[in-house]
């Protein structure tokens, strides 16, 4: 179990280190698109060099969804949280120890790569807005990874199940950066607010209720049966890896 926390704290890591690394370090130079694949080829990096031991998760959504489709057992849930939001703490520190080596860099005029939305975040979208993209984007992440990690799948499909998650988290964030920075993921979220803090801090909720709650949608929509063949029962809660 220790080795599995290990791997979902590092694996966060990277996740936060690469995505929220380059919208702070490289955004000028890539834009939007360029973040959106830095954060979709992080899930592929963390999937296909820790999916075997942890699953890779990465995101308290993703194993809330495993956890109610009846994939995870309890007693690893609690675990995999505190792993992944650890995991992205610490990857914000670096991120910020990393920004603050640029003499022009400000904390708060730069920030960390949080998320937010209404006056004053990239296209001031609304709170509403917010909440239903966020939602709807990780039920559809989620769903995702439940289907292309399912006991039924192939061997041979399985093993691109990690490229197939990471290229739609980058296509979410193609979809969404500019209504809430993209989080579908309450770890990624926590990380850089705990130091940008203020309305970062503020907006918080609205990352970890909506993808939790999208989350936990993907996960009862696969325990139902919908993304099996028929006739297919769901694999046992054992804890074993998404890859």
């Amino acid at each position: 179990m220790t080795k599995k926390l290990l791997a979902e704290m590092l694996g966060t890591f990277i996740l936060v280190f690469f995505g929220c690394g380059a919208a702070v370090l490289m955004g000028d130079q890539i834009g939007m698109l360029g973040i959106s694949f830095a954060f979709g080829l992080a899930i592929v990096a963390a999937a296909y060099s820790l999916g075997a031991i942890s699953g890779a998760h990465l995101n308290p959504a993703v194993s809330l969804g495993f956890l109610m489709a009846g994939r995870m057992p309890m007693a690893e849930f609690g675990g995999y949280v505190v792993a992944q939001v650890a995991g992205a703490t610490l990857g914000a520190l670096v991120v910020f120890l990393v920004a603050s080596g640029k003499a022009d860099y400000s904390l708060a005029t730069n920030g960390l790569g949080q998320n937010g939305y209404g006056a004053g975040y990239l296209g001031e979208y609304s709170l509403g807005a917010a909440l239903i993209f966020e939602l709807v984007a990780t039920f559809i992440f989620v769903c995702v990874i439940l289907a292309a990690t399912a006991s039924h799948v192939s061997a041979a499909s399985t093993a691109l199940a990690g490229l197939a998650i990471g290229l739609t988290l980058a296509g979410i964030h193609l979809v969404g950066i500019n209504v809430t920075g993209v989080s579908v993921n309450p770890a990624r979220s926590i990380g850089p607010a705990v130091f940008v803090g203020g309305k970062a801090l503020a907006d918080l909720w609205v990352f970890i209720a909506a993808p939790l709650a999208g989350g936990a949608a993907a996960g009862l929509a696969h325990a139902s049966g919908f993304f099996r063949p028929g006739g297919l029962q769901p694999a046992p809660a054992t804890g074993a890896p998404v890859l």
